[in-house]
């Protein structure tokens, strides 16, 4: 006798999509940024000190588990990806993991997104591109190129620029990231402005951030932001705007140039009200605040699970259970490193 129990419900609490992750404040975590490698070729001097150490290799994931990895965070609800390290396109065959996470775009994914310094742009742009990336942020702290090749020790300034044109050529958004750096970039904040609104890329203006061990003092670096939007407004009206991304800068138009203007204030003015982020780096630690140290080892479960990802899912929501309200970031009086984390910032990501 045929069987005439009725099919089941696709709509049916067991085969709808996992709720969205929600932390114990109520913030939707909706985007994770992803350290696809420590490594650098660059050392900027509020990131990392000039003589490195960087993770022996084994203890990275492979692409495989970072696609892995990042694939369990879309199935539970993560909309945004951002890539980044270190820099991530000196990450060996890094476009098989970005092609991989791209073809996910439109099918529980929005946006895929990368932060590099800009020296792979001329080799990368248009892969990018056709892999579905549309948006870049290039971080540049002054157009000076003896300052630049102060800041970042071993970088050149044409070879981001040209990166940047590539970019702009291979059809990518390209947002400039420029940390402000008391006594070393503070007086250029206003020609990057210009410059940015002359070549039509968007800005975005950060403090530094106390993480990790660097050659000098924190204090000696910190610009509070409050003083640069001071100074801007001298020669600028700033015009708060509703425009939004899924990071944490907030906004103003230009009125004079029309630009997009950000703000990323972690410590004049933090933005941990709304925050909807984790960090992943690429020995696999989540990092559910970018100002804290507690983690959850997702490499240990990935690993001992290969066929099943419900351990994966339970030990993501688990860490989403334990992310904090914020993050206690404190820059004080000749700090060699400024209340925050010990870990480097090219460790967590960018």
């Amino acid at each position: 006798m045929a069987d005439l129990s009725p099919l089941p419900d696709p709509t049916s609490a067991a085969h709808s999509a996992p709720a969205p992750m929600v932390d114990p404040f109520g913030r939707t975590v909706s985007y994770l940024r992803v350290s696809v490698t420590d490594r650098c070729d660059f050392r900027c001097t509020y990131c990392m000190a000039e003589q490195m150490t960087f993770l022996p290799k084994p203890e990275l994931l492979s692409l495989e588990e970072l696609d892995r990895l990042v694939g369990a965070f879309i199935t539970r609800g993560v909309r945004n990806v951002r890539l980044t390290g270190g820099e991530p396109l000196v990450r060996r065959n890094v476009m098989w993991l970005i092609e991989s996470l791209g073809s996910r775009l439109g099918d529980g994914l929005d946006e895929l997104t990368l932060t590099t310094n800009g020296s792979q742009l001329s080799r990368f742009a248009e892969d990018l591109y056709a892999t579905g990336v549309r948006r870049v942020n290039v971080s540049l702290d002054t157009r000076d190129p003896d300052r630049f090749r102060k800041i970042t020790r071993w970088g050149r300034l044409e070879q981001v620029l040209g990166g940047i044109e590539a970019a702009k050529a291979a059809g990518l958004s390209v947002k400039i990231n420029t940390v402000a750096l008391k006594g070393e970039n503070e007086h250029e904040l206003k020609d990057m402005l210009e410059w940015c609104a002359r070549e039509g890329l968007e800005l975005t203006f950060i403090e530094t951030m106390p993480m990790g061990e660097i050659d000098g003092a924190r204090s000696d670096q910190y610009l509070p932001l409050s003083e640069v939007r001071r100074r801007l407004s001298e020669r600028y009206e700033l015009i708060p705007s509703t425009h939004k991304t899924s990071g944490p800068a907030r906004y103003f138009t230009v009125r004079e140039t029309g630009q997009s203007l950000g703000f990323i204030t972690p410590l004049t003015h933090n933005f941990c009200e709304s925050c909807n982020r984790v960090r992943l780096t690429c020995t696999g630690r989540l990092f559910m605040c970018l100002g804290q140290d507690d983690d959850a080892d997702l490499r240990a479960v990935l690993r001992a699970n290969p066929h099943d990802d419900t351990p994966l899912f339970d030990a993501i929501d688990e860490a989403i259970s334990r992310k904090p309200k914020g993050h206690d970031f404190h820059i004080g009086h000749n700090d060699k490193r400024g209340r925050g984390v010990s870990r480097r910032m090219s460790e967590t990501g960018g």
